[in-house]
């Protein structure tokens, strides 16, 4: 195991410099999911939510939300990200599992830092707006599962959850 890389020597925190890494493309997918209520499910599906197009929505928070990642990380560098794709899969109940929406995220960019916490922002992002548009009919939304799947690029190779 490495040590922790922002801290400096007296472990007082620092932004890493980065100036003397190489520019690579670097990848990086995370996922996560938010368990719901059938209806709420159905909901989402139909198109038919109070507040609009939920998936379409959070679609673009998500996109929005990896570009924000240096406003909310304070030690994360701000990226020209040159890629955010989002997905999403409607996951019906069935006797083992509530209903649920699984979200992709995959951040791209070309330089010397990886983005790992742009696809992980845009997750909790996007599924925190499906929360916030469908809180009105289910206060029980719980978001899971929330991890890094891939990263791609850079010194330290490829990483395959």
């Amino acid at each position: 195991m490495t040590a922790l890389t922002h801290f400096d020597a007296q472990g007082q925190a620092h932004m890493v410099d980065v100036a003397a890494k190489a520019n690579t493309h670097r990848i990086a997918i995370a996922a996560g999911q938010i368990d719901m209520l059938p209806a709420t499910l159905a909901l989402i599906q139909s198109g038919t939510a109070k507040k609009g197009d939920v998936l379409g929505i959070a679609r673009i928070a998500g996109i929005q939300g990896a570009k924000k990642t240096s406003d909310l990380i304070p030690l994360c560098h701000p990226l020209a990200l040159t890629r955010v794709a989002m997905t999403f899969e409607a996951i019906s109940a069935d006797a083992t599992s509530p209903a649920r929406v699984f979200c992709t995220a995959t951040a791209e960019t070309v330089g010397p830092t990886g983005v790992e916490m742009e696809a992980l922002t845009a997750v909790q992002v996007a599924l925190l707006t499906i929360y916030d548009m469908c809180k009105a009919v289910d206060r029980g939304m719980t978001i899971t599962g929330v991890k890094l799947l891939e990263k791609h690029g850079g010194k330290s190779g490829s990483f395959v959850a």
